[in-house]
């Protein structure tokens, strides 16, 4: 029966989403987001986009996740990463100050085609991984609503791909735009319901939850809190879904679209923590992503609402990632003409590739934050000496500073390696994580410290 209800649910939003598509694309609406009329977003499809794009399936499972092991310092660790509606407004209204209309714009007048492709790969790399995990959000939770049915993992990610694809290709930017609004309001009801029941609901304390040590202690969530603080500069930098939608308004309208997500969002994310963290509470034990743990924990139709609010942000991000996809694609890379048949090929690839990933067996959805966050943090001194303080950088100087990042992704990616291991102090992979980012932001400062100059 939940399983029916979790189905009739999620088909409705589906088939509403198709419903508030725009009927007839345009090649600027598809690639710019510009309404039927020619209008740029107002303000509120803006926050409402910017949010439900970030309030996504991994992030919401992963805010959870984290509470439940490490209390509501996990929670704060992963909220912070939040934050990055702050510095990303900051680096939107610096890049638009300066005349540049998207970061590959800017990076490219200071380091060329070498610059930009750095840079490119780092983005790609970030809107597979957004395919990847929502999908793979997706199989658990059909996989622990139909437990009976073997493929049931494997079919729920086929079908929401072939879905999330269908109406993302036919509007792009602007069906993103116009379906976010409409998925966000629906999360919101949902969400609100599932919220509300959790805090009337008998055992609840919200002095506990808002002081739990966690399953495994609050340390680690300290620690990933250290390190949510050291990416937030860089994290929003390289992601497309955020710079596409800095640059759609008029700066006024943007600045505040970006203040107003940054509240909503991270009240968001710290509300749904708590559903991990009160698990954590009861003694409840993890099992299956806590999707199986909260079937035990929670009555019927909250479980279901709470399904329904993964599911519902899986799609939304799916839709803005491949519309970023078509983007980078057509516009930044200029592998294809600027048509609605390449925007539409290009969307195709990246979910092929990013539900292709998902078969790959990695259930770890931290990692993919963690890994992008880390190969993003190049991005760190190069912005602040070039963007805040205008000064200079020696194409080296980015070279080094992009190749210490990569290669403390690569590191913690693979940190069960025996190569990695042998460079790796002993300790919790947050540990490891936090010695990591410290070390690719020194190697990363220091290069651009020594070849940076003052402008004349």
């Amino acid at each position: 029966m939940q399983a029916i209800a979790i189905i009739a649910a999620f088909g409705l939003v589906v088939a509403a989403s198709i419903v508030v598509a725009p009927r007839r694309a345009t090649v600027e609406g598809f690639f710019g987001g510009v309404g039927a009329r020619g209008h740029a977003p107002s303000l509120w499809v803006l926050v409402l986009s910017q949010v439900t794009t970030w309030i996504f399936a991994r992030s919401l499972m992963n805010s959870a996740i984290l509470g439940y092991f490490y209390g509501i310092w996990g929670t704060l660790a992963y909220a912070a990463y939040y934050g990055s509606f702050l510095t990303g407004g900051f680096i939107v209204a610096r890049l638009r100050a300066q005349g540049a209309h998207s970061v590959q714009d800017w990076l490219g007048a200071r380091f060329g085609t070498v610059g930009q492709a750095c840079y490119n790969l780092v983005v790609a790399l970030r809107l597979l991984s957004e395919v990847f995990a929502n999908l793979l959000v997706v199989g658990l939770i059909f996989a622990a609503a139909l437990p009976q049915i073997d493929v049931a993992r494997e079919a729920s990610i086929a079908v929401v791909a072939m879905l999330g694809l269908g109406y993302s290709a036919w509007g792009g930017l602007s069906a993103a735009l116009r379906t976010d609004v409409m998925q966000m309001l629906v999360f919101l009801g949902v969400f609100a319901a599932a919220f509300v029941a959790l805090v009337v609901s008998p055992g609840f304390s919200m002095i506990e939850v808002l002081t739990a040590p966690g399953t495994s202690g609050a340390w680690n969530g300290q620690v990933l809190l250290l390190v949510a603080l050291l990416q937030v500069f860089s994290y929003p930098a390289h992601d497309p879904v955020m710079m596409d939608r800095g640059f759609l308004a008029d700066p006024a309208t943007t600045r505040r679209s970006f203040l107003h997500a940054f509240w909503i969002s991270s009240l968001c994310i710290i509300a749904f923590g708590m559903f991990g963290i009160q698990a954590g509470l009861v003694g409840a034990s993890y099992e299956g992503q806590l999707l199986t743990t909260w079937a035990t924990m929670f009555p019927p139709w909250l479980y279901v609402a709470l399904l329904v609010s993964l599911l519902i942000s899986a799609l939304s991000t799916l839709d803005s990632a491949l519309a970023s996809a078509a983007r980078l694609v057509v516009e930044e890379l200029h592998l294809a003409p600027r048509t609605l048949t390449a925007g539409r090929m290009a969307m195709f690839a990246f979910m092929a590739v990013g539900a292709g990933l998902t078969l790959w067996g990695n259930q770890t959805l931290f990692d993919a934050v963690a890994v992008s966050g880390t190969a993003s943090m190049f991005l760190s001194p190069v912005l602040l000496a070039g963007l805040v303080m205008r000064r200079d950088i020696a194409l080296w100087s980015y070279l080094v500073a992009f190749g210490a990042a990569i290669i403390g992704a690569a590191i913690y990616f693979a940190r069960d390696a025996a190569w990695a291991v042998t460079l790796l102090p002993q300790g919790h992979k947050y540990e490891q994580l936090l010695v990591i980012c410290i070390a690719v932001l020194l190697a990363g400062g220091i290069a651009v410290w020594a070849g940076s100059s003052r402008r004349v």
